[in-house]
């Protein structure tokens, strides 16, 4: 739902939009070609979006770097007002007595999923030799995810001098932040690279969907029937994400995530000395080899379904 809302939302910058009928155009068209995939087709549109996804991501990072160059005498000045605000007690006490940490911790796993458990299922279908290679890519990625293209992300939007609003919530913020440099050209950009990232992380999601209702099936996919019903919904759920609230669609990803985490967590925590004890495993063969490999009965792991 939140990943149809925030698509549509990139839409109120144009003189066309209408709240009244464009949420409903774009959640339609949205949910048709999703629908046009996962019902027996539309392999080439994912296989046009393997390609221009990642080329994206590429420009976003550029576009991002030159707004930050343009704006280069701002930014020690915004730089050292994000410190002070960190460190300052004041702000400190009344974010943890408020909602500051809050919103920190809701968005922080909205934005790298780290905890969650969502992620895991794309990792699991990675080709490799031990587990801890893509355990250790995971790692990684939370930190150029968060770390880099947020911080990016946040300080460009600073830097370019545009205040943040209420009528500004959202990709509207990064879309004016844009337009400060490359003008309508900036919204375009981010519209087009949020068409994009939408419509891929709603196919991966739909992954994860069909990984979930096989596992729940005793790990057999279930009848055709029965899987075109659950994506029928899952089509109807992308649509009714575009024209929701603001405010609901992030209240529901919030709840959804959290019951997640709360589950995933504690989980976690009991599987960590297996994860050590891989992590050893992983750590002496690189020793002596450069491709280590992971056979589970090295470190006592039993009826497995793989690793054997």
């Amino acid at each position: 739902m939140l990943c149809s809302y925030n698509l549509q939302s990139t839409f109120i910058e144009y003189s066309f939009y209408d709240a009244k009928i464009t949420p409903y155009i774009i959640g339609a068209i949205l949910a048709l070609l999703v629908a046009v995939v996962i019902f027996g087709g539309g392999k080439r549109i994912v296989h046009i979006t393997e390609i221009v996804v990642p080329v994206m991501g590429i420009l976003y990072v550029v576009a991002s770097l030159i707004v930050l160059f343009a704006h280069a005498s701002i930014i020690p000045s915004v730089v050292k007002l994000v410190i002070h605000d960190a460190f300052n007690f004041k702000a400190v006490f009344s974010g943890m007595a408020g909602s500051c940490m809050i919103y920190g911790i809701k968005r922080g796993l909205y934005s790298n999923e780290a905890g969650v458990g969502s992620a895991p299922n794309a990792s699991a279908s990675a080709d490799v030799t031990h587990p801890v290679k893509q355990g250790l890519v995971q790692m990684l990625s939370v930190y150029i995810d968060t770390l880099l293209l947020c911080s990016a992300t946040a300080i460009m939007c600073l830097s370019s001098g545009i205040l943040p609003s209420v009528k500004l919530s959202g990709a509207p913020y990064v879309q004016n932040a844009l337009a400060t440099v490359f003008g309508k050209f900036g919204p375009i950009f981010i519209t087009a690279a949020m068409i994009l990232f939408a419509f891929t992380t709603l196919i991966g999601n739909l992954y994860y969907i069909d990984n979930a209702v096989a596992y729940l099936n005793k790990k057999k996919v279930p009848g055709k029937k029965t899987m075109q019903f659950i994506h029928l919904i899952c089509v109807l759920v992308i649509f009714a994400g575009a024209i929701i609230p603001m405010d609901a669609a992030w209240a529901l990803a919030d709840i959804s995530m959290g019951l997640m985490t709360l589950i995933n967590l504690p989980a976690c925590f009991l599987l960590s000395s297996t994860v050590i004890k891989a992590l050893k495993d992983y750590e002496q063969q690189r020793q002596y080899v450069e491709h280590p490999v992971f056979k589970a009965k090295s470190i006592n792991l039993e009826g497995l379904d793989c690793w054997d």
